[in-house]
């Protein structure tokens, strides 16, 4: 995968348009199309930038990383796990609720580089299962290599400041979604990673 179609993944699997992009790093929407269709290369400093938006290191962008990964089957690490199902664009959260399992497609996720972080609304049925049963379990398929990605561990709902700002500086549209007076409604859970394989 070139890094125009990261980009684009990246982009489209974060709800944001080529507009706003471009908006967030100071550039024309033709330059992050030129990008996305590997006409040019963003400089130095856009890498960076675009590395902290989504939360993915400037290598996954610039090389084939989880591929790498993937074929030495090297122990998963949370950043790996980040990249994986962001390359994916979505992953599925199962959960347990009055002893009844229960599947949810999410899209946020983010890592600290020790574990996940995963962002929802506090009104939704998710929280109450977060809450009251803590053992979940993620899982991903990566449509292009048709490996799964299988996380097992223990989520913990997470109100400290500097979570609060990793998951706002991945997932900047939760400004929108989350305007002054109703951030109260979002809820962030830390993922303590137990067990993480590709398969």
């Amino acid at each position: 995968m070139t890094t125009g179609e990261k980009i684009a993944m990246l982009r489209k699997g974060n709800n944001i348009t080529q507009e706003h992009l471009a908006e967030l790093l100071g550039v024309t929407r033709q330059s992050v199309s030129r990008w996305e269709m590997d006409l040019a290369f963003p400089e130095t400093e856009k890498l960076i930038r675009l590395s902290r938006l989504f939360s993915c290191s400037i290598d996954y962008l610039l090389n084939e990383v989880i591929s790498k990964d993937l074929q030495d089957n090297v122990t998963v690490s949370a950043d790996t796990c980040v990249a994986f199902i962001r390359e994916c664009g979505f992953f599925f959260l199962a959960t347990s609720a009055e002893g009844q399992p229960r599947l949810r497609p999410l899209g946020m996720i983010c890592t600290d580089g020790r574990k996940l972080f995963l962002a929802t609304d506090s009104r939704k049925s998710v929280c109450m299962d977060l809450d009251n049963n803590r053992k979940v379990e993620l899982a991903s398929f990566h449509p292009v290599s048709r490996k799964w990605i299988r996380i097992s561990g223990t989520a913990e709902r997470d109100s400290q400041p500097v979570s609060r700002e990793l998951v706002l500086s991945a997932y900047p549209t939760l400004l929108q979604k989350y305007p002054e007076g109703q951030e109260m409604f979002l809820a962030i859970y830390g993922i303590h990673i137990r067990k993480a394989e590709i398969l």
